[in-house]
This record gives C-alpha cells, structure tokens and sequence, in this order.
C-alpha cells in the first residue's frame, strides 16, 4: 500500500470511528486501542492520542477523500474488522460498514460473509472462509479438492517415515538456526511432523508453523489470531475471507468452525492485532508462496533471516 496522507489516514479512523459507535454506546476499550493501533501501525498516524479529534465521517466523505481504489479497498477491511473487535458481529455496526462500502462501490467476498454470517447462515459463511483459506494456501482454486481429505494426507499407507525422518533430523542443527526453531516449535507443542499419519498437510502445517517461528507468536487464541493476521499481511490472496475472518470467528467468537484447531473466545489484543497485520504487509518474504520452500532455510540463523525478510519485532511500538 502506498503511502497515506494525513487527510486520507483520518478519514479513514474517523469511519472506523463512526462504525464503533454504531454500536449505540460509548467506545469500548477494544474499540479505542484498535482505532488508535490501526493509525499507529498501518496509516502512520503516530502522534494520535484523542479519538475526538477525528471527523464524524460520513460514507460521502469517505468517499471524497479516498480517490485511490486500493487504498479505499484496504479502509473497508479495515471498517468491516471494527464490527467485530468486541467479542461478537454486531449488526447495527456492519450496516454502517456496508453504507460506506456502497458508497466506494466495493464489494468483496468477506463482506457477503459478514452478511450472511448475520442473517444466521454462519455455517454457509463458515464454509465459504474455510474454502477461500483453501484457496489461499494452495495459491490457486482448490475446486474439486476435498479440503478434509488434503488436510491431512498420511494416513494410511499414505505415511511417509522418510519424510518424518527428514523433519527430525531439523533437531541436530545449531540452537538458532531456523530449522532448530522450527523442531522446537513443533515439538514444544506436540505436533507431528509431517509424513506422520496424525500430521496435517506439510503444505500447510509446515508454511503455517514457520510463520508462528518468524513472527514470534505462539498457539494461544490471541496467538492463533495474530500469526493468521500476520499471514494476511504477509501473503496477498483472500486474506479477508481466508484468514482474518476465520480467526475471529474461531479465536475471538469461539465458533468451532473445524476440527484442526480448539476454538477460544476473547483471542482478539487489540492493539498487537494491527500491528500483525503492518508486520507481514513489511515482510519481504512470502511463507506461503508455493515457490517458497523451508529446506532452503533451516540452516539460516533466525535472527539473520528477520533481518533480511523485514521481521521486525512483536509488541513493540516504535
């Protein structure tokens, strides 16, 4: 994303604003810390300290001051995750979100989500995230794939010890390499490696736990959430609908939307979300993309590799 100006950066925060109190009550903490991050973090309004001063913003004054589509793209997503940051979908707060993605003409698959997750079709919008999660990790259609069927591909005479092997073997390199980060990683938390008959698809698992290694977060809810936040800055398809709406619903909602993970209510810190969110759009490196591939980086020290792929450090406001 380009740069934001300092018009654009308030118009914007003002909208985000304008959704929280839709609310009908006062900003709530989550609300406050989440405005106040998002301009830190992602619209470089650093020096924002009252919420007061910001514009009552209306869906045609959003409207004037976002000439940029890309930019007015990333504002709505930014609108429609104020809807959410208090726990549930609150719909008088996503009927504003919608005022203001009208007016910029913009529509998106996460939006009818949010809609249909509202109308109580969450199973229908349920599915509809998992599948464009799919999508995102295969980095293509995943069309006639039986998502429960790859997820976890070993069983079986499926099972690989060859490659169950090469994954152990990650345990005998240098304590900070990444490789040996890795091996702790999965280790400390009791995941299989891949090749395993109980392992998930190392296409994911693997992309997924090397992403929790480089960023710094652990498997908590409030983890969880903010490795798949990090992952939406980081890898550019779906990241709405594949990765950020299902962590909310599932870490933040607690809605038990699969079986790879345990649901958690509350998982959403809402100032180090934004933050996730700048720190993999500021990776240089995609974990991700299928060219991508960990064997060509176990034996790189981990400090060395945040530095050359941008990694900058968790929790820390500069």
């Amino acid at each position: 994303m380009r740069a934001v100006g300092h018009r654009e950066s308030d118009t914007i925060l003002g909208a985000m604003r304008q959704v929280a109190l839709a609310g009908g009550r006062a900003l709530s903490y989550a609300d406050t810390a989440s405005i106040l991050a998002a301009g830190h973090y992602l619209l470089r309004r650093r020096g924002l300290t009252d919420l007061g001063t910001l514009p009552a913003v209306e869906p045609a004054d959003l409207v004037a001051a976002l000439q940029d589509r890309a930019l007015a793209e990333e504002a709505v997503k930014y609108l429609a995750v104020m809807a959410m940051v208090d726990g549930t979908l609150d719909h008088r707060k996503l009927r504003r979100v919608l005022d203001y993605s009208r007016a910029l003409d913009i529509e998106a698959d996460y939006l009818t989500d949010l809609v249909e997750a509202a109308s109580g079709h969450l199973a229908w919008a349920a599915a509809d995230m998992w599948r464009k999660n799919f999508d995102s990790v295969l980095s293509h259609s995943s069309e006639g794939l039986d998502p429960n069927a790859w997820i976890r591909p070993y069983a079986g005479v499926n099972a690989d010890p060859g490659l169950v092997a090469r994954y152990e073997a990650l345990g005998g390199l240098p304590q900070n390499s990444f490789g040996k980060a890795l091996w702790d990683f999965d280790k400390t938390n009791g995941y299989p490696f891949p090749g395993d008959p109980a392992a998930l698809n190392a296409a994911f698992g693997t992309a997924h736990d090397s992403t929790h290694v480089i960023s710094g977060y652990d498997t908590s809810a409030r983890g969880e959430l903010l490795v798949s936040t990090f992952t939406a800055g980081m890898h550019p398809i779906n990241p709405m609908s594949g990765h950020i709406l299902p962590v909310i619903f599932f870490f933040h909602f607690g809605e038990q939307m699969n079986d790879v993970g345990h649901a958690g209510k509350g998982g959403l810190d809402p100032d180090e979300f934004w933050h996730a969110w700048a720190r993999g759009a500021e990776m240089t490196a995609d974990l991700f993309d299928p060219e991508w591939s960990v064997w060509d980086w176990v034996e790189h020290d981990l400090d060395e590799l945040r530095r050359q792929w941008n990694v900058t450090p968790a929790g820390n406001r500069l």
